[in-house]
């Protein structure tokens, strides 16, 4: 079920400040990398996927792996707004019992698999997408990567398994905010020529600006190349939308202060 009663926009804004106040709660990590991919869930959860949040285990639904795991809050987020979980529980973040751990669970409904150990979602998805294709099924599989997690051999023989068996039906999204745990991605290990590299193993390959709105869905939305997997290669910013958090390494860790929250949300405008 897609809808086109939400505003992707306001969406972003919402689930922007709700993974904010987790991380604050929880004092929790990784809230640069969930202010970076907001805008892609957005798009993908109110105008992409074909998904009922009544029904999260439907056969025929589309399917999304977030393979950067740790990037929980803003996941939690988007499934409570879109109703596969009330918004009070959000409030249990990362609590002593609670399903919603620091890394996303399968445990929480809209969760398809539980991630985290980076270089493990893509071969998940790709897996999915055979089965989907062996079944007949209609549905899409998304996966959504960090560009640190690139580093892993992995994934890469993910890239090279799906054009040889026509995985039409998978579309991978890197998260490319240039920053990954130790550094600049192109400190820590280059991955330029990035988007060639894609080409190269026999993926359909764009580049998009992962901050416009516009510019993603008409991209997601493109008819599939026949026979090729897609990848939309995202440039995001680390922290996006909170001017002290852009593009810093230490948000990859630290959680905000009092005052640095009021100042994140008012930014945000929440």
């Amino acid at each position: 079920m897609r809808t086109n009663e939400i505003d992707p926009h306001d969406f972003a804004r919402r689930i922007r400040a709700h993974a904010l106040r987790m991380v604050f709660k929880a004092r929790s990590s990784h809230i640069g990398s969930c202010l970076s991919m907001a805008d892609i869930l957005a798009i993908l959860y109110t105008r992409i996927m074909r998904i009922d949040p009544r029904q999260p285990l439907l056969a025929e639904r589309d399917r999304f792996i977030v393979s950067k795991g740790h990037a929980a809050a803003i996941i939690y987020a988007t499934l409570a707004e879109r109703g596969y979980i009330p918004l009070s529980d959000l409030d249990d973040y990362c609590a002593n019992g609670s399903a919603l751990t620091g890394h996303v669970s399968h445990a929480v409904p809209g969760v398809e698999v539980s991630t985290g150990s980076l270089g493990h979602g893509l071969p998940i998805a790709v897996g999915m997408a055979v089965a989907a294709k062996s079944a007949g099924m209609k549905s899409r599989i998304y996966c959504l990567l960090s560009d640190g997690e690139c580093d892993e051999g992995s994934n890469w023989e993910a890239i090279l398994f799906s054009p040889h068996h026509k995985l039409d039906n998978l579309i991978a999204i890197v998260d490319f905010n240039k920053i990954q745990s130790f550094g600049r991605v192109s400190e820590v290990l280059n991955l330029e020529p990035f988007a060639d590299k894609w080409r190269a193993f026999g993926w359909e390959t764009l580049e998009v600006d992962g901050h416009d709105i516009i510019s993603l869905e008409k991209n997601f939305a493109a008819p599939p190349v026949p026979g090729k997997p897609r990848v939309l290669i995202a440039h995001t910013i680390k922290g996006r939308g909170v001017s002290f958090m852009e593009d810093k390494l230490e948000w990859h860790y630290k959680s905000p202060s009092d005052e640095q929250l009021k100042a994140a949300l008012a930014e945000i405008g929440a």
